[in-house]
């Protein structure tokens, strides 16, 4: 490890993974780790920086999915991952490390590591989306992060849907997240309807994952490219929305649901161009992430030197 460099952890703690890195101030990854997320939130985010190693760090950015409470550095709310809501990690990460920590929204990192290293350093006013089990959003304006909540997988798309877990009604997650999907295809299947996918995981539909569902669409099934197809329309009605209410120059697309472009995101464009104002449609880009799962890592560690350097400069 470089020394000369500053370094920083960065964690990304979303519905299904913990991602832990070792980060330089240039946005470099030295170690990273990455397990399933669990009920024991602190315990497996101590046990990852036992993993990756601390020594020397300038402090800890911590990325999760859920709204944030600034003023007291907690999650107020996580539908996809309920343990943290209200969990005192940052004051926990404190107290064993003795360095600073921060705490944002997970898409809000993200955005800001594509600013930094991805496919954002070449736009100054961009929406990032993550696609997985959930849906999140970040912002970047005038180049810099926009704290917001910035939670557009939680805008309403149905007034008369099925109620969200947040508590919300007819949310876009709802019908165009990972979590929407595989609902949807256990529940046809329950029903009878015929599909490859019944005989996939042993033939238990109850273990169907995204990544199956994409999958054997491309060996043509018939449901499940129904499935991507009908996910991806609903996802083009909330690209549309950001579009004719922001304007951004481009809209970033991350997370683990950006591997089926070619039938899910292809088909939210297409209904995104139906829906928004055509001027503004035509002058924003829509592209994938280039960092991939290294998204929320990197801009969770860039975090703290934007802090500590902000807090230098006020000093």
């Amino acid at each position: 490890m470089n020394m000369s460099k500053k370094h920083a952890i960065g964690i990304d703690l979303g519905g299904t993974n913990l991602r832990v890195a070792l980060v330089s101030e240039d946005g470099e990854i030295i170690r990273k780790i990455k397990r399933p997320s669990s009920e024991r939130i602190v315990d497996s985010i101590l046990e990852s920086l036992s993993e990756i190693g601390h020594e020397g760090v300038r402090g800890i950015g911590l990325g999760i999915a859920g709204l944030i409470d600034r003023k007291n550095n907690r999650v107020f709310a996580s539908p996809n991952l309920r343990a943290v809501e209200g969990l005192d990690i940052v004051g926990e990460l404190r107290r064993r490390f003795d360095v600073p920590v921060f705490i944002e929204n997970d898409a809000n990192a993200a955005a800001l590591g594509e600013k930094i290293g991805g496919a954002g350093r070449g736009f100054n006013n961009f929406v990032l989306l993550t696609l997985g089990t959930g849906i999140g959003g970040g912002m970047i304006y005038k180049g810099e992060l926009v704290e917001l909540s910035s939670e557009i997988g939680h805008m309403s798309i149905n007034a008369d849907a099925e109620k969200c877990p947040c508590g919300n009604i007819g949310c876009l997650e709802n019908y165009a997240s990972a979590r929407a999907m595989v609902s949807k295809a256990v529940a046809l299947l329950e029903k009878g309807s015929e599909s490859l996918l019944s005989k996939c995981c042993k033939g238990s539909i109850y273990k169907i994952t995204p990544e199956d569902i994409y999958r054997i669409a491309l060996e043509g099934d018939t449901l499940s490219r129904e499935i991507l197809r009908d996910a991806g329309k609903y996802l083009g009605v909330g690209l549309a929305n950001i579009i004719n209410i922001m304007s951004p120059e481009a809209i970033i697309l991350a997370g683990g649901l950006i591997g089926a472009w070619n039938i899910y995101i292809q088909e939210a464009i297409k209904e995104a161009s139906r829906r928004a104002y055509k001027d503004l449609f035509d002058s924003v880009k829509i592209v994938s992430s280039s960092l991939g799962d290294n998204a929320g890592i990197i801009g969770a560690a860039c975090i703290v030197f934007k802090e500590l350097s902000r807090n230098s400069s006020l000093s």
